[in-house]
């Protein structure tokens, strides 16, 4: 005879009203005060059992929770909607909620694309979707997630750079592309939660920098590197107002500068333009030459 397929994917059911069951408890509990108290018939010692068999059967299911109901190892079906209901008291009720939660892994040393070390973390907001799944294609889905999310950073730092140091490169970083690395590490998770049927709301870097080791050295290199692009704008500024200065005298007439003076004018107004310090004015009372 040809196996049973095994049950692959969730079946959402609803139960009897627990309250139409209560009543019928308390019907039962009457009949055997009754019974003792009033007739005095030893007989409705048999509806005790009954009575007993019926408790286990009651459960609650919270608002955003489950219960996944297997019978002898069968999965039977998950009651999602809110309420208080009654089934087979024979029936494993285990709870699974289906509220957002958050999650942020711990901070993981890991190399970059470049092979330098950093320190980074992730914060996750994920909720189980297939119930089937979180119960029974993995043994823990909660630790399935802890696990698994430490994985997805640490491949997804190994894809990108920490930053780009040279001006010309368009290279998607860690530091200044958070958007795509935000996206591509949504599209990990996704891929590796969808297994334990869990959904990602949303994933991104929650913390990044340099390891302790290299920190302080690369510091160093952003701050010279910060410098020289000041440097580039002073300097580029500077020979656009000299540019100006020598442009407006010729167009004014003011002075008739040779091209020994324009250097030498040139060089003055780049030196005080450039400098780091303002510039000491000097007296000549002889003349430009002197």
């Amino acid at each position: 005879m040809e196996a049973e397929k095994n049950q692959d994917f969730e079946k959402t059911t609803k139960p009897i009203s627990g309250y139409l069951m209560l009543f019928v408890l308390f019907l039962l509990i009457a009949s055997i005060v009754y019974g003792f108290a009033v007739i005095q018939k030893p007989y409705v010692a048999v509806i005790i059992p009954l009575a007993m068999l019926l408790l286990p059967g009651f459960f609650m299911v919270n608002p955003n929770g489950s219960r996944v109901l297997v019978l002898f190892g069968k999965y039977v079906g998950t009651v999602k909607e809110n309420g208080f209901y009654w089934t087979n008291p024979f029936y494993t009720k285990t709870k699974i909620s289906l509220r957002a939660r958050n999650f942020e892994t711990e901070r993981v040393k890991v190399n970059d694309k470049m092979g330098n070390p950093i320190l980074i973390s992730s914060i996750l907001v994920w909720k189980v979707s297939d119930t089937y799944k979180a119960a029974f294609e993995v043994d823990d889905y909660e630790s399935f997630v802890r696990i698994q999310s430490d994985a997805a950073v640490r491949i997804l730092a190994s894809r990108y750079p920490y930053d780009n140091f040279d001006d010309d490169q368009s290279e998607t970083t860690l530091r200044s592309g958070l958007e795509e690395v935000n996206t591509a590490m949504e599209e990990e998770l996704t891929n590796r939660l969808a297994m334990a049927g869990l959904e990602v709301l949303e994933a991104r870097i929650g913390y990044l920098a340099y390891a302790p080791e290299i920190a302080s050295a690369m510091l160093k290199r952003q701050q010279a590197e910060a410098i020289v692009a000041a440097r580039l704008k002073i300097v580029e500024g500077a020979v656009g107002m000299v540019e100006h200065a020598l442009e407006a005298l010729s167009a004014k007439k003011i002075i008739d500068l040779d091209e020994e003076k324009k250097a030498a004018m040139v060089s003055n107004l780049m030196v005080v333009l450039c400098s780091d310090q303002e510039a000491t004015p000097v007296l000549n009372t002889g003349t430009l030459h002197t």
